[in-house]
């Protein structure tokens, strides 16, 4: 689905505005004349008329037309004036002109008029169903999916694939949209996985003077030099990785079995979803974690996810990590828990990571949801404990008997203790946490985790801030020891006790350097960036804020590493490496060559 213009001129340079004022004119057929008409009713006839005749003209006009009827789509898109006149068929048949007239499409300016028609009908369509059902009947469905398949370039598909999510998700019209069920579906999956790899081959990885210059217009609208083309590329990449799940989302939350098979055939496109997150510029997208939600849902989608370990593996890495979508990924673990099918495919991965959050309160407004933790981890604890059901893995069964004798028992002797029993317990807690420190101090990393571990289990469950320093001290001891899966534990039940409002700060540091160690880049620079964040806002003297440089170097490091062209990056500097390695092979096989006619030229003559 690359780009199949090579037609095009690169370097042609294009006066080209795209955000045109209204001119005034003389020429009564003009558009611009014809929104100046002061009589409503002739206004609304040349209109309709204009919109008719539009898709069967060539004029110079139709760019500068469509480029205002996009900003007014933009700025008011519940206005009903132009949807009722016709717009959807203009735009459609615009589309469609577009994708089969090659020759129509390279002419004047021709270029721009699909990626716009495709911009406006999105844009009508984004919040009034009865101008999604205006558009369905106006038979925009089948071009904007002719577009979404690359029938033209990246750019296109962008917009394809908006107006596509918003006609998707009126449940009034969403059978129109399905019935191109199997080519949007094969379409947006090809999409998310290619998107970035595709718009950094094709714009970001080129030269200024190789790059198309309608795709520079488009990004930049006219103005701006190359700094800015990168930005809006890099968001623009982002938005078709996003809006393309967005839109596998809206077949997936229906159920639909076709649909689902579709997806979850995909192994390796499961196995992708995780890493595909849009990029830290935007965290409100649900990205690929919200799509494995949403099939965690449906029978079909659990079994097939619980098959797949590095997908259960990545779920758990979200789940303990400040990433926006950590409620989502939990979520779905507990989802998989639930299913008595899938529960004992997944609990040996699951329950590590779940039972460092069981102490954890609220998260994007969901309260308790420790206990809904507890509550799935130990659904069936008699029936494991009795007859070992499902469980080879020892680790497992004895984190289950901690969440119990943590969460159920020792609630329960504690209710049963006298405040003085407590206060003795608090007080040795103390004296036990100060021995730690020393061990700590005298490099004694081994002893200190065992002083430290002594002074949890006596430290009473009210005590949260003292249970906090408990647990990041020991992990500062399980980093010491090169143990970043204990550090992990350790920092994340320390948060989980200090809160979403107010985390624990060295805990987030250590996590940071826990996912280091464990090469996980994303969950550490997620976890830095928050530690930095929290040290901003506990500052008094903000002006003056300056980063650590320890944290610092963490941002550096990790940021090219997550950065949103990364792998593509990678990936084509491999390719090249490639093809100089063949091209000296090839050198070299032809040096051989010519030496051994030369030898033997050599010899005919003797």
């Amino acid at each position: 689905m690359g780009s199949r213009i090579p037609q095009i001129s690169r370097n042609k340079s294009t006066s080209h505005n795209l955000v045109p004022a209204i001119p005034t004119c003389t020429n009564n057929c003009s558009f611009f004349c014809i929104l100046s008409e002061t009589v409503p009713s002739l206004r609304k006839s040349k209109i309709a008329q204009y919109f008719r005749q539009m898709p069967r003209r060539e004029h110079q006009e139709h760019i500068l037309v469509l480029s205002a009827l996009w900003k007014i789509a933009m700025t008011k898109p519940n206005d009903p004036e132009f949807p009722s006149l016709g717009i959807f068929t203009c735009m459609a048949k615009l589309i469609g002109k577009g994708v089969s007239d090659r020759a129509w499409l390279l002419r004047h300016q021709n270029l721009y008029i699909p990626y716009y028609a495709a911009h406006i009908i999105g844009s009508y369509t984004m919040n009034k169903v009865k101008f999604a059902k205006k558009a369905v009947k106006s038979l925009v469905v089948k071009p904007l999916v002719e577009l979404l398949q690359g029938k033209i370039s990246w750019v296109e598909q962008r917009v394809a694939l908006r107006a596509l999510g918003h006609l998707a998700s009126h449940e009034a019209i969403f059978e129109a949209v399905k019935e191109h069920e199997s080519e949007i579906i094969e379409a947006a999956m090809s999409i998310a996985s290619t998107c970035l790899n595709k718009v950094y081959d094709n714009f970001v990885g080129l030269k200024e003077s190789q790059r198309l210059e309608y795709h520079r217009n488009l990004l930049t609208r006219g103005f701006g030099g190359l700094e800015l083309e990168n930005r809006k590329a890099e968001e623009w990449g982002s938005q078709l990785q996003c809006w393309s799940l967005y839109l596998l989302h809206c077949f997936a939350c229906r159920e639909i079995e076709i649909s689902l098979r579709l997806i979850c055939n995909k192994k390796q496109f499961l196995k992708e979803l995780c890493g595909m997150w849009g990029g830290a510029s935007n965290p409100s997208s649900p990205a690929g974690i919200g799509l494995l939600k949403t099939l965690c849902h449906t029978k079909m989608g659990r079994e097939s996810i619980a098959n797949l370990q590095q997908v259960i593996q990545s779920l758990c890495n979200v789940s303990r990590s400040s990433d926006e979508r950590q409620h989502m990924a939990i979520e779905s673990l507990l989802q998989l828990l639930r299913d008595p099918v899938t529960r004992y495919k997944v609990i040996d991965k699951a329950v590590p990571a779940l039972a460092d959050l069981v102490e954890l309160r609220d998260i994007k407004g969901k309260r308790e949801v420790g206990k809904a933790i507890i509550i799935v981890l130990l659904q069936d604890y008699n029936k494991i404990k009795i007859f070992k059901l499902g469980l080879n893995n020892e680790r497992t069964r004895r984190t289950l008997e901690e969440i119990r004798d943590l969460k159920v028992e020792r609630v329960k002797r504690e209710k049963l203790m006298s405040e003085e029993e407590l206060r003795e317990r608090k007080a040795l807690s103390c004296v036990l946490k100060q021995e730690g420190n020393k061990r700590f101090l005298y490099g004694e990393i081994e002893k200190a985790v065992m002083k430290y571990s002594e002074a949890l289990d006596l430290c009473p469950l009210k005590l949260r801030k003292q249970r906090v320093v408990l647990h990041s001290n020991r992990a500062q001891c399980h980093l010491l020891l090169r143990d970043a899966e204990g550090a992990i534990s350790d920092t994340t039940r320390a948060l989980c006790l200090s809160g979403v409002a107010r985390p624990h700060g060295k805990s987030l540091w250590r996590r940071s350097q826990a996912y280091d160690m464990k090469g996980l880049a994303r969950e550490s620079l997620m976890d830095c960036l928050t530690f930095i964040s929290t040290r901003f806002w506990s500052s008094r003297r903000r002006k003056g804020f300056k980063i650590p440089c320890y944290a610092a170097r963490i941002v550096n490091k990790h940021m090219n590493s997550t950065w949103l062209f990364a792998s593509a990056k990678s990936k084509r500097c491999s390719k090249q490496e490639k093809m100089e390695e063949f091209e000296m092979d090839q050198s070299r096989i032809d040096l051989m060559n010519l030496r051994k006619k030369t030898r033997g030229k050599n010899k005919n003559k003797k």
